[in-house]
């Protein structure tokens, strides 16, 4: 972890204006908000005050995903932990879909031939 990064807690973290029931998905373009409540958790904002992401924040984030996976599955039926795995699956697809979107974007259209 960077110099003048707080450690990551155990405790859950709550995102700031999340009521009891959010939702997922903007009601008038169908697209989803999860990403935007992401950006709001306090161990995001820590972690990209620096601008960067080290091993030890990718691994208290991984602590922190791991916590609440196993607090949470215990907890789900059969046909409801099928779906929130598929959900889990296709949100995780989607994410690395726009980071290599993004990446490619990022890469200059010409290439130095010196």
């Amino acid at each position: 972890m960077a110099k003048g990064k707080a450690k990551s807690k155990a405790k859950p973290e709550k995102v700031k204006g999340l009521g009891r029931r959010t939702s997922w998905f903007d009601v008038q373009t169908q697209t989803p908000l999860i990403e935007g409540y992401a950006r709001q958790l306090k161990s995001f904002l820590q972690t990209m005050a620096d601008g960067r992401v080290d091993k030890g924040e990718i691994k208290d984030q991984e602590a922190r995903l791991v916590r609440l996976m196993r607090e949470i599955e215990p907890k789900l039926d059969d046909p409801l932990h099928a779906k929130i795995t598929e959900l889990l699956c296709e949100l995780t697809a989607y994410d690395i879909m726009q980071l290599t979107c993004a990446i490619g974007q990022a890469r200059p259209m010409t290439q130095f031939r010196g």
